[in-house]
């Protein structure tokens, strides 16, 4: 329990006390403090203010000279609660204690210090009229992050605005950064301006993004710090999703009959997409499909392949790219065609196309499991092949035809 008695308090206990100490008439009591001209109590220098982390001893000196009878308190400014009335503690606040000190000093601790106990403190003496000094302790508090208004994990659609806030709360009021958790540099874009900006950091409890890119997707920490020890963290994923995009590096592609061949499509999508691969023509709509009835029934149409000892399929990702893989082993005649790489998500669907075409080996050619061409691809490469068989048929024409010309003038004569 805490006394709000006001300043006023000190010198009503202390005439009580001066008024029956001896027994006399308060007219001779009066008459002899008149003959005993002691000089007046007066402080030495000044409170100093003092910062403490929270968690520390906070500590406030109040020095006195002349205080003869008179008394010294320690009150709390803000609602002059007494705290101490000399060396004795009137609050029921364990945490605060009083110590006085060769003579002249009183002292004042606050233990364990909490935010709540910055403000104030008044060092009184019961003179008429009453003495007083103030001194004041500030508090300073590590920074915190108030989760509840800050940003949570978002996902924003392609060309729309994101904002991301990070609200902290400290003494000193702590500042705020944001930088990208892979180290990568932050892409903003000003108001009305079409390029992005590329910064390390960004000062400011607000981030906003304008008409946002795939590739400002990603981790971004929000750090607030104040100078006093530890600096706080908060991760806020930004997922940017739209529609796949799936482009083939190669659409032309061959190999020789009993290699492996590799397909290759490179995929963009967010959310992260459905992708597999299909063999056969593309449908009326222009995307290769296929279902599970005509599967049962038999119909024709694109064949949807599966990993095994025929085909083998791979897909890696990293963020919103990936590369799905097909190889096709032991590539035979049946296995020429058109194969399709198709990648969907909820916000749609897109294909890319590739054609694998057998090449013809000259004769004597080893076209061995232990010579697999594991990739022969595009346009250029069929050309230097299409060109190199093209060479070798001339060049066995041209001989032969050399042959068939000197043949005659090697014959005999016909009557020997």
């Amino acid at each position: 329990m805490e006394w709000h008695l006001g300043p006023l308090f000190i010198i009503l206990i202390m005439a009580a006390k001066c008024g029956s100490g001896n027994g006399m008439p308060q007219s001779q009591q009066h008459h002899e403090s008149n003959s005993q001209l002691d000089p007046d109590p007066e402080f030495i220098g000044f409170i100093n203010n003092v910062t403490y982390p929270a968690g520390r001893e906070a500590v406030l000196a109040c020095s006195v000279r002349n205080l003869g009878k008179n008394k010294v308190g320690w009150l709390r400014a803000s609602d002059q609660t007494v705290l101490a009335l000399q060396g004795r503690v009137v609050t029921h606040n364990a945490r605060i204690s009083v110590m006085h000190q060769d003579m002249h000093t009183w002292k004042l601790k606050i233990s364990k210090l909490r935010e709540s106990d910055r403000g104030c403190y008044m060092c009184q003496i019961n003179t008429s009229p009453m003495k007083k000094q103030v001194g004041c302790i500030d508090v300073q508090v590590p920074p915190d992050i108030i989760n509840e208004e800050s940003s949570a994990d978002l996902a924003v659609q392609e060309g729309e605005d994101a904002t991301l806030t990070c609200k902290a709360t400290g003494n000193p009021q702590p500042r705020v950064i944001w930088r990208r958790e892979d180290g990568e540099m932050i892409l903003i874009r000003k108001p009305g301006s079409r390029e992005l900006m590329k910064v390390e950091t960004y000062n400011g409890s607000s981030l906003r993004l304008l008409r946002l890119e795939r590739r400002q997707m990603g981790a971004y920490l929000c750090i607030a710090s104040n100078d006093v020890p530890p600096a706080v963290s908060k991760r806020v994923s930004l997922s940017v999703q739209f529609a796949p995009m799936v482009r083939a590096p190669s659409q032309l592609l061959g190999t020789p009959l009993g290699s492996d061949v590799q397909l290759e499509c490179q995929v963009e999508a967010s959310p992260s997409p459905v992708s597999y691969w299909l063999k056969g023509a593309r449908t009326s709509n222009g995307f290769a499909s296929v279902s599970t009835a005509s599967l049962e029934s038999g119909s024709p149409g694109p064949e949807m392949l599966l990993d095994g000892p025929k085909y083998g399929i791979t897909e890696k990702r990293d963020g919103y790219r990936g590369v799905m893989l097909l190889v096709v082993r032991s590539f035979s005649a049946s296995d020429v065609g058109t194969y399709h790489c198709v990648s969907t998500n909820s916000l749609g669907r897109a294909e890319g196309t590739l054609r694998l075409y057998e090449i013809k080996l000259h004769p004597g050619a080893s076209s061995s499991n232990d010579e697999h061409l594991n990739y022969i691809g595009g346009l250029e490469e069929a050309t230097r092949n299409l060109a190199a068989s093209r060479e070798a048929t001339t060049w066995q024409l041209s001989l032969l035809l050399s042959m068939l010309l000197l043949l005659p003038l090697r014959l005999p004569p016909w009557d020997a």
